[in-house]
């Protein structure tokens, strides 16, 4: 990467005289013209002022101490979570490193100052640059500078996770106009209105501590960090331990009011939910975040729920649904025709599964934005998004521009013989027959076979349903569960025919986008391509995404993303719920308002014991 001032940076165009003086007053006056800002919005100005004190879902007066205990599953045997290789714990990448600037979890992407005292960017964002508080300090006690912002750039660039790779190969420039401040240019022939962003959330790293060690290898070191916690001690696997960093310079800044107010955090690993559910029943854990509708509904009475030592809570949420569902590895050759992928979701019976298994808690999700206003799903597709889709109209089925693609349904009866002879029907067109039984490829004998992975017990049950329907189509399907380490390694190198994910969604969905569905990424491994997509609509749709300068036209391409991800039948979709199902210790005291992302557990605390 090279670094240079405005100086060094216009001389390789070796103008001389009146022409280098007049480059330079131009690249003078275009940074001049940018205003130094507390924060920064994807789309219009940040809600908050400058002169704010605390989020508005803080309570800015919120004591600390005590000790936050949470039960996870699987394991983990590497601390450095920058890198695809090795399970890292929960809570490392956030609560041990810190970024530029930090997010507010009420807005749909508005970023204020953290390392970053301020930030200025010109109308184009074709640049950024970032003031450094002159009172940031590592966990150490080692002042972050511009080095150590620079050193982080290219570290994760050259040699962290993949999207991490995509992002910061953006900057195109790097520049250090005075001992406080960095500039970065971005790649004008390919513009990214994100990146300002994107890189203001990028974790700093301590220079003078991992220019010591092998960045691209695994370790159990304990990090120096720059965030409000430390990691105190590990059991390898199976514990990790945070502890408050008394010293922690950015405690009181506005933007971390009010939260990170444990003073320990401790994470203990077991084998599955069931297991961390059992251990939140006894106290070892004071909080259980409960995805399964079964339990929720009948398995909360046990005694410290009968004595109110334990509380359920259903915490609303303005989230997009995202993407929960069956995935299809269309790199295998038996997935690569998009009617056979249509054909198989009609095995879904999601109504009886909703009522039979779920007591009717979930709702379908019918797009990957569904619960927002980038969702096109239930109402006809805005003319703007529509634009933006027709130049790829040849390769997109008509309904795009209509109702969308419409998910089979049932009564809920368990009878689904009519979606069956839908499904037969798309088969038999796209080669497909029975042969004694078992459903073949007519052109090259290919049989249906394939396996579904799993990594939650939990998930049997719906796998098992839509495999005994998928039987009555010749299909022939296994269900194999296995230990989170090697599901990690599998979905790392796309080593699956077929596995249940969620893809979380965004109000300000952006380059992420290219690391779940884009071309690019189908063939990285360690990107959260899943299903192997390659399709110049939606490469496109991502485009326009990341480019739109208002909300307006941000929504409409958001809508046809939606439009074009469904068409393909690359995922049979599942279900979403609109609020979150926690179970917490009546120890536990949370802020009234939860935030439109969700609730957020470093804004809760423990009160005082007498």
């Amino acid at each position: 990467m090279t670094k240079l001032n405005l100086l060094t940076r216009y001389m390789k165009f070796k103008f001389c005289g009146f022409g280098l003086v007049f480059i330079l007053w131009l690249g003078v006056t275009a940074l001049a013209r940018a205003e130094a800002q507390h924060g920064i919005a994807m789309h219009g100005d940040p809600a908050l002022p400058r002169d704010f004190t605390a989020f508005g879902y803080v309570n800015p007066d919120a004591p600390k101490g005590g000790e936050l205990k949470l039960a996870e599953y699987g394991s983990f045997d590497s601390l450095n979570p920058f890198i695809v290789r090795g399970q890292t714990p929960r809570g490392l990448r956030d609560w041990v490193f810190d970024s530029l600037m930090r997010r507010n979890n009420d807005e749909p992407f508005s970023l204020y100052g953290l390392i970053a005292r301020s930030v200025e960017i010109p109308p184009d964002r074709s640049w950024v640059r970032f003031t450094i508080d002159p009172r940031a300090r590592f966990s150490d006690g080692h002042p972050i500078t511009v080095e150590d912002v620079i050193f982080s750039l290219e570290t994760l660039r050259d040699k962290g996770r993949p999207n991490h790779r995509s992002y910061y190969s953006k900057v195109m420039e790097i520049e250090q106009p005075a001992p406080d401040q960095v500039v970065f240019h971005f790649d004008t022939e390919l513009p990214d209105r994100e990146m300002p962003l994107i890189l203001a959330l990028m974790p700093i790293l301590p220079k003078h501590w991992y220019e010591l060690r092998d960045f691209s290898e695994t370790s159990l070191d304990l990090p120096v960090g720059s965030g409000p916690y430390q990691v105190a001690k590990i059991t390898p696997g199976r514990q990790i331990v945070y502890q408050r960093n008394a010293d922690y310079w950015a405690r009181d800044l506005p933007a971390n009011r009010g939260q990170y107010n444990f003073d320990t955090i401790r994470i203990d690993y077991y084998r599955d939910t069931s297991a961390g559910f059992e251990a939140f029943k006894t106290g070892l854990a004071s909080l259980h975040e409960e995805r399964d509708p079964a339990r929720w509904a009948t398995g909360y009475d046990f005694p410290a729920a009968r004595k109110g030592k334990i509380e359920k809570h259903a915490l609303p949420h303005g989230r997009p649904s995202g993407l929960r569902g069956l995935v299809f590895n269309t790199r295998r050759q038996i997935f690569t025709d998009p009617r056979v992928r249509k054909a198989l979701s009609h095995a879904l019976d999601f109504e009886w599964l909703n009522a039979n298994y779920y007591h009717n808690a979930y709702q379908r999700i019918g797009g990957y934005f569904e619960n927002s206003d980038l969702s096109a799903v239930g109402r006809p597709l805005p003319e703007a998004a529509a634009d933006l889709l027709r130049p790829y109209a040849g390769s997109l089925p008509e309904t795009v521009f209509t109702q969308g693609t419409l998910l089979p349904a049932t009564d809920g009866s368990g009878r689904i013989r009519a979606n069956l002879r839908k499904a037969k029907q798309i088969l038999n067109g796209a080669g497909w027959a029975v042969e004694n039984g078992q459903l073949r490829n007519r052109a090259n004998g290919a049989a249906m076979t394939f396996e579904i992975l799993l990594v939650r017990p939990e998930d049997e049950k719906l796998a098992l349903s839509f495999a005994r329907n998928a039987k009555l189509l010749g299909a022939k399907i296994s269900v194999r569960t296995v230990d989170s380490t090697q599901y990690e390694e599998r979905l790392r190198n796309f080593d699956f025919d077929m596995i249940i994910y969620d893809w979380y969604a965004s109000l300000s969905p952006g380059n992420e986008q290219l690391y779940y569905w884009g071309s690019a990424a189908a063939d990285q491994p360690g990107t959260r391509n899943y299903p192997g997509i390659k399709s110049a609509a939606v490469d496109a749709m991502i485009g326009h995404l990341l480019n739109a300068r208002d909300r307006d036209n941000f929504a409409a391409a958001a809508q046809a993303l939606e439009r074009a991800l469904s068409a393909g039948h690359y995922v049979i979709p599942l279900n979403y719920l609109p609020v979150d199902w926690v179970g917490v210790s009546s120890e536990l005291e949370r802020p009234e308002k939860t935030p439109v992302y969700g609730y957020d557990m470093n804004s809760w605390w423990q009160e005082p014991k007498n």
